[in-house]
């Protein structure tokens, strides 16, 4: 039997429930997000992350104080940048749909497989075929479309589609790069012992910069706080945490193609609740994205080097 049979018969059937569940909230978080502007993007941040962290809190409290006393340097290390790329990845992704249109910021923050062929070249010495590299051109000319798109048109409600595009992109590489490091962290912890400090770690991140720029906690309508722990329960705890545990058994770049759902269903659900039709150049960039990153997965070598290491 060849290790990657070994590898594919060491998965447990509960890490594809998993994913089905998880996936299943990712196309609502851009929606949640939308339906909460009443607030600033970080307030939004800050009761998500905080949210999902309390809910895990009184399990976490009894199973995993020994797992985490055993923790070595690096293994904090990598668990508290994680925790602060994660914070970073939601503020940059909350304000991104705040500023462009829900297609727009869905599809683009799922460019993280061309992110992580970029990164895998540059430090793990994974060779980028011709395929590959043709992938990643053809993602910079859809994303582009994009933007030009929705600057031309302007729809959707969308007041900066350009700074809100970027936004979106950067989100993306924050997640690629937390990811990795959870592929890495993840071979040797538990779930939880991995999941909590993280989500702790992102909500004190968030907390810190929303007080550090004076951004309004509380005050807001109780609908408001409602929405925000659908997020931390749905798109976080159940989709971020489906990716956290299925990151143990599948690549980075497996899951990155399973993250397509989220812009396909989000956009279906925008288009009904608030008539956000992509223009033309904008739909066509998506449709070039969205081909791009399959191309990438699809022909993306296997890393030279073992994820333990």
């Amino acid at each position: 039997m060849s290790p990657q049979t070994e590898a594919v018969d060491r998965r447990p059937a509960s890490v594809y429930w998993a994913l089905f569940v998880g996936l299943s909230t990712f196309s609502l978080s851009p929606i949640l997000v939308r339906l909460a502007t009443e607030a600033p993007g970080l307030t939004v941040a800050v009761w998500r992350t905080t949210i999902a962290a309390a809910v895990l809190a009184p399990v976490a409290f009894f199973r995993i104080r020994k797992e985490v006393a055993a923790f070595d340097r690096r293994d904090i290390l990598l668990i508290m940048t994680a925790g602060i790329l994660l914070a970073l990845h939601f503020v940059t992704w909350i304000e991104s749909v705040y500023r462009t249109t829900v297609a727009s910021a869905s599809v683009l923050v799922t460019t993280s497989p061309i992110f992580l062929a970029v990164l895998g070249y540059l430090f793990l010495r994974e060779h980028l075929t011709l395929k590959v590299s043709l992938s990643i051109v053809l993602a910079v000319v859809g994303a582009a479309l994009i933007g030009l798109g929705d600057i031309s048109t302007g729809t959707g409600g969308a007041p900066a589609p350009l700074l809100g595009n970027s936004l979106a992109l950067t989100a993306s590489f924050l997640f690629s790069v937390y990811l990795l490091m959870g592929r890495v962290v993840r071979q040797k912890t538990s779930w939880l012992a991995y999941v909590f400090p993280l989500y702790s770690v992102a909500a004190l991140t968030v907390l810190t910069i929303a007080l550090i720029q004076g951004v309004p906690i509380f005050g807001f309508r109780p609908e408001f706080y409602m929405l925000c722990a659908a997020m931390a329960l749905g798109p976080q705890v159940l989709g971020h945490g489906s990716f956290n545990y299925a990151i143990r058994y599948l690549p980075a770049a497996v899951l990155g193609l399973l993250s397509l759902v989220e812009p396909v269903g989000a956009s279906v659900l925008a288009y009904f609740l608030f008539q956000e039709v992509p223009s033309l150049p904008a739909l066509i960039g998506m449709v070039i994205v969205l081909g791009a990153i399959s191309v990438a997965i699809v022909n993306r070598k296997r890393p030279t080097v073992p994820a333990s290491d």
